[in-house]
C-alpha cells in the first residue's frame, strides 16, 4: 500500500446553494495563519469599494486579502466585469506562481467561471485556471468557493463540499446581515 503524500498541496472546494461556502474558507484561512501558514486570499467578486468585516480583521490579522472584484454582475456592464476579470485573472496566477505562499484561497472563482450573461473564457479562460491548479507549487493548498463548480474544476478538486439550504431567513425577508455576511 502506497503511503499518502504529505508534502502534496491540496485542492478544496467549497460549492452549492447555501450559505457557509466562503466562512468556511476563511475559517481555514484562521487555522492556517494561526498554524504560522502564509494565506493569501482572492475575492473575484466583491469589490474593493465596500468595506468587509473579514478584510478589516485579516489585515490585523496579517492574512493577506485582495478583492479584486466589482461587484454583482447586474449591477456593472459586461465590460466593467469583463476587466475586472482580467486583471483579476493576472493577478491570480502571478500571486500563485511566486512560490510565497502555503494556502491560496480563489473566493468566489467558481461564480466567475459560471458566468453565462457575457464572454468570460478570453479574459479568464477554464483550461488557465486547470492548468494553474495542477502547476501551483507544490505543497501549496488552493482552497476554490462560490456556486456552481465546473466539472473539470471538480474533478481536480481533493475534497469538495456542497454547502445546501435546509432553511435560509432570506426567504423570510430578512436581508444581508452585517457581520455575518459581510
Amino acid at each position: 500500500m502506497n503511503k499518502p503524500d504529505k508534502q502534496r498541496g491540496l485542492v478544496l472546494v467549497y460549492t452549492g446553494d447555501g450559505k457557509g461556502k466562503t466562512t468556511a474558507a476563511l475559517g481555514l484561512a484562521v487555522r492556517a495563519c494561526g498554524r504560522g501558514k502564509r494565506v493569501l486570499v482572492i475575492q473575484f467578486i466583491k469589490s474593493p469599494d465596500r468595506t468587509y468585516g473579514e478584510k478589516i480583521m485579516f489585515d490585523k490579522m496579517g492574512i493577506e486579502m485582495h478583492q479584486k472584484g466589482i461587484g454583482f454582475t447586474w449591477l456593472k456592464t459586461p465590460d466593467e466585469h469583463r476587466e475586472a476579470l482580467k486583471e483579476a485573472w493576472a493577478f491570480t496566477k502571478e500571486k500563485v506562481m511566486s512560490g510565497v505562499y502555503d494556502v491560496v484561497i480563489l473566493d468566489e472563482l467558481n461564480n466567475a467561471l459560471s458566468i453565462s450573461t457575457f464572454p468570460i473564457d478570453d479574459v479568464l479562460p477554464l483550461r488557465e485556471v486547470l492548468e494553474l491548479i495542477g502547476s501551483r507549487p507544490q505543497g501549496m493548498h488552493m482552497v476554490i468557493t462560490g456556486r456552481n463548480v465546473h466539472p473539470e474544476v471538480k474533478n481536480k478538486a481533493d475534497l469538495v463540499t456542497e454547502m445546501n439550504p435546509l432553511k435560509h431567513y432570506y426567504d423570510e425577508g430578512i436581508p444581508a446581515v452585517k457581520g455575518i455576511e459581510f
